[in-house]
């Protein structure tokens, strides 16, 4: 069972909170219905109850905190507007990576995909879905993970008849398997017909909290809807016979008392033409009787303990290689990043490869350019690592696994260096063909210099790489992640060298050579790699490159033990009070 207890949204300047002090609960084995007009609150209860807006109130599981589960996604599933799914990716494989997340074999997407009926289409691209097939698909994410609760906000708003019914029976097999449901709504009659509580709101007050039989028997009232481009004329004869008639806007009436087909003869009598005419209900009172709200006041929950944050996903490793995988981004980024490298290798060989280092020449890396455009595909792939998870969140937030969770971070770090590493030594292996076809096999790099500018090189991709996932991370979006690798070379690296001097760098290079004979017995004029290793680390961008690394580092630390103070949900605390419920932007 869950309850909500005392649930309050924040108020924005001086508008009252668009929910104040609502108190319910959602039962197993029922279908609680959360029925208004639009502004009612039912959006902000849905949010407040799932903590992802701020605000002030408690959300208990079975007495517990939603986010002291173990497995949140297991106890409750939502629908909360469509579907934040990469539009790039297929239905078929936003489950599987889904299945990763909460540790679920792949068959389950195949398993849902069935019950929503999508097995057809399972590997259309999302952006191809229409609006019925991505609230299907919503609800096959909502299901995956068996959760015993369901939270759906106005799931068949703008669906068609057809796919409204197939949803309201989902709902109500759930709740006949011993689910707890809540399901919003503005339709009052569709609401009754479908749940066995309906809970009314109005300006963000609970005005009803009644059983569906007793709602409909004393709230609903029926009457006719009318659409016709001479509405006005027939409401005037409707009511000069003292009957009620209310205008729904433009060519719609609603006619309260007479029956459709007497409203009809009416029509058919003074020569009206009818498009519409349909006996319907609302949810409008029968009289200005006060509100009654059947709530049973709900038992005192036990003090929760605080918990951290919670986890990340079940199988990281697997989560991203999907996530990576699923997506057609990261070939076009790759593609573009060994074609510039090439033409980059190709401008170094009519500028200045006689006296271009190794280094250059293997990576492509023109005087001209920052960085190598490899090295910047690699920080590009890097970034795309956050930037989607951001853009595009199919992580539940507020409940579901938490996107910049350590293991998932570390995930992340290994799939984005394996992928530089690849396209480092593609690049390698292409531009060294350039060159060849270029300028001949006798101006090539020496034989002994190659070693160490392979490690460099290796290292600078995989840096970069690393530098994009770090900055996404913390800056939540591709654009600036990639900007933050590009103000490396064109904004820190110059501050360096200002800072250090040409004399200084070499100091450094120098003590360090002495540091490494020390350390492994080698003396400095037996070692030639690690000569070149050295005078790489010493350049001001690779100086640079770790020092950004250091600070995206620290960032992303500070950030994730903020997260683990402020994120923590609503929280009951011992005499009836409640903690602010935070908001959750992970």
């Amino acid at each position: 069972m869950i309850q909500a207890i005392g649930l309050t949204s924040t108020p924005r300047r001086d508008a009252p909170p668009a929910v104040t002090d609502l108190t319910f609960e959602i039962r197993p084995g029922e279908v609680t219905g959360l029925l208004g007009p639009a502004g009612a609150g039912k959006s902000t209860a849905v949010r407040l109850l799932l903590g992802l807006q701020a605000g002030r109130g408690a959300t208990l599981f079975d007495g517990r905190p939603l986010h002291a589960l173990a497995q949140p996604a297991r106890a409750i599933g939502a629908v909360v507007g469509d579907v934040p799914g990469h539009p790039g990716r297929t239905a078929r494989g936003h489950l599987r990576m889904l299945c990763a997340a909460y540790g679920l074999p792949a068959s389950r997407a195949e398993d849902m995909l069935e019950l929503a009926g999508l097995g057809a289409v399972a590997d259309r691209r999302l952006a191809g879905y229409s609006l019925a097939m991505d609230r299907r698909l919503g609800c096959a994410a909502a299901l995956l993970a068996d959760p015993c609760a369901l939270v759906l906000d106005d799931p068949v708003r703008g669906l068609p008849p057809r796919e409204a019914a197939w949803l309201h029976a989902l709902v109500r097999r759930h709740a006949a398997g011993g689910g707890a449901v809540l399901l919003t709504g503005r339709d009052a009659g569709a609401l009754a017909r479908t749940a066995d509580r309906v809970i009314a709101l109005d300006r963000g007050r609970m005005v009803a909290d009644q059983s569906s039989a007793r709602f409909a028997s004393t709230r609903l009232r029926r009457h006719v809807a009318v659409r016709s481009p001479y509405a006005q004329r027939l409401a005037e004869l409707l009511a000069g016979d003292g009957t009620e008639v209310v205008g729904a806007g433009g060519s719609r009436i609603a006619v309260y008392g007479p029956s459709a087909a007497a409203v009809g003869e009416t029509a058919y009598r003074h020569g009206i033409l009818l498009h519409h005419l349909a006996e319907e209900t609302d949810g409008r009172p029968d009289s200005d009787r006060p509100e009654t709200v059947e709530q049973p006041a709900p038992q005192a929950p036990r003090p929760p303990r605080r918990v951290p944050r919670r986890p990340g996903p079940r199988h990281p490793l697997r989560y991203e290689l999907r996530r990576c995988f699923g997506v057609r981004t990261v070939w076009p980024a790759a593609g573009a990043a060994l074609a510039g490298s090439v033409l980059g290798t190709l401008l170094l060989a009519r500028t200045g490869a006689p006296s271009a280092s190794a280094l250059r020449l293997i990576s492509g890396w023109a005087v001209q350019l920052p960085l190598p455009v490899a090295a910047i595909g690699a920080g590009l792939i890097g970034a795309l690592s956050y930037g989607q998870e951001f853009r595009f969140p199919a992580l539940a937030p507020g409940y579901g696994p938490e996107p910049r969770a350590p293991r998932l971070l570390a995930a992340k770090l290994a799939v984005s260096g394996t992928l530089a590493l690849l396209l480092a030594a593609l690049a390698a292996v292409l531009d060294t063909a350039a060159l060849r076809l270029a300028l001949g096999p006798g101006r090539l790099p020496e034989p002994s210099a190659v070693p160490g500018a392979v490690a460099g090189w290796a290292l600078l991709a995989v840096g970069c790489a690393w530098a994009g996932v770090l900055a996404a991370a913390v800056l939540r979006t591709t654009a600036l992640g990639v900007a933050a690798l590009l103000a490396v070379p064109l904004l820190l690296s110059p501050a360096l060298s200002r800072l250090l001097g040409g004399h200084r760098t070499g100091q450094l290079r120098d003590a360090g050579g002495a540091l490494w004979s020390v350390l492994s017995g080698v003396s400095q004029g037996d070692r030639g790699t690690t000569s070149a290793l050295l005078r790489f680390a010493s350049q001001p961008t690779v100086l640079a490159l770790a020092l950004s690394l250091t600070v995206l580092v620290i960032a992303y630390l500070a950030g994730a033990l903020r997260a683990r103070r402020r994120g923590r949900g609503p929280t009951a605390l011992p005499g009836g009070r409640t903690a602010p419920l935070t908001e959750e932007k992970g």
